[in-house]
């Protein structure tokens, strides 16, 4: 018979005090992951939450599942690690815009390029908050911070356009302060099988306040952001009369009921086509002249790393003349030393 599992989000709260600042995004965070946890229908005692250093990597701590604090950067490598040595675990890694795409910048897209069946959960606030407030590789041009006291003078790192570089096969967004969809966007990278990676806006109430108030503010979601439904017209705003249409192969934005549009040339969104063309498109997409997306923007099938390891693993075996370490170390040339 199959086990139910019923738990809630009390069953993943773990007793330690949650020390993060009041007001931070991450509290909203951890609630959202909870609760989709929930929900998945895996055993408590498989869940494995791994995160490197920062102020989300205090994960953890406050999840009551196995965990691994780990170092600066290595989040990617130890999550990818731990994977593959047990695969039928459950594995999230906590990690932020400073933490993964820095230092761990080079785990965190070769862990995408090898698709290793996790969920990379990347909290971007566009600083660093541990360290007290330094710009990040995702602070946009011109942040004035601590380390760019003039303003900074690099281009940003934009998190979606990586993961398709390194040709990912699921990409999602979401925001801190809406918990319920940050919830159903967990549920579906936990339910994708490869590398998830879903990039959170989260607000660092301390040292980059208000970052990204502009698409969070409740007042204006409906205007701001573009909630996308796999199979459904990419439709927004107030009045669900704004659309994405293409002209001359690019994304723009049109009103239905103008200039001869109407709901049927919305284009529908598919988050399995193998092609990235929309799919980066919409990543890119920013204020004032679109919507942000948010939701599952890509989630296409490919080949599994751990799953493939372990075919080849039982192949192997099945070939082997060798089967113990007694018999590895008698074949050969051996001697006897007197």
């Amino acid at each position: 018979m199959t086990e139910i599992l019923e738990y809630t989000l009390k069953d993943f709260k773990s007793e330690n005090e949650v020390r993060w600042c009041p007001g931070c995004g991450d509290h909203a965070v951890l609630n959202s992951i909870q609760k989709a946890m929930a929900t998945l229908g895996v055993k408590q005692e498989d869940f494995a939450v791994i995160s490197g250093i920062g102020c989300s990597s205090r994960f953890p701590y406050y999840m009551s599942t196995y965990g691994f604090h780990t170092i600066h950067g290595r989040a990617a490598a130890v999550a990818s690690g731990v994977k593959c040595a047990n695969p039928k675990l459950c594995v999230w890694e906590i990690t932020g815009d400073g933490d993964g795409l820095a230092i761990g910048g080079n785990h965190f897209i070769h862990c995408i390029r090898r698709n290793i069946d996790l969920n990379i959960i990347l909290f971007n606030n566009k600083i660093y908050g541990l360290t007290k407030g330094q710009y990040s590789p995702t602070s946009d041009r011109g942040a004035v911070t601590k380390t760019s006291p003039q303003g900074t003078i690099e281009s940003p790192f934009i998190p979606g356009q990586l993961v398709l570089g390194a040709g990912g096969s699921f990409f999602a967004r979401c925001v801190d302060n809406n918990i319920k969809h940050s919830q159903e966007v967990f549920e579906e990278a936990a339910k994708h099988q490869g590398t998830s990676v879903v990039e959170v806006l989260q607000n660092c109430v301390i040292f980059n306040d208000g970052i990204h108030a502009e698409i969070s503010d409740p007042k204006m979601r409906e205007e701001r952001q573009i909630f996308l439904k796999h199979g459904e017209p990419m439709i927004f705003g107030n009045n669900k009369d704004k659309g994405l249409i293409f002209d001359k192969a690019v994304l723009k934005v049109a009103t239905i009921g103008e200039n001869g549009i109407t709901r049927d040339d919305i284009i529908i969104h598919d988050v399995t086509e193998p092609n990235g063309y929309v799919h980066q498109q919409l990543i890119g997409m920013k204020l004032p002249d679109f919507p942000v997306a948010m939701g599952v923007i890509r989630a296409v099938k490919a080949p599994v790393y751990d799953q493939l390891m372990e075919q080849q693993i039982v192949q192997v075996k099945s070939k082997a003349k060798i089967t113990s370490i007694d018999e590895l170390l008698g074949s050969g040339n051996t001697w006897v030393v007197e």
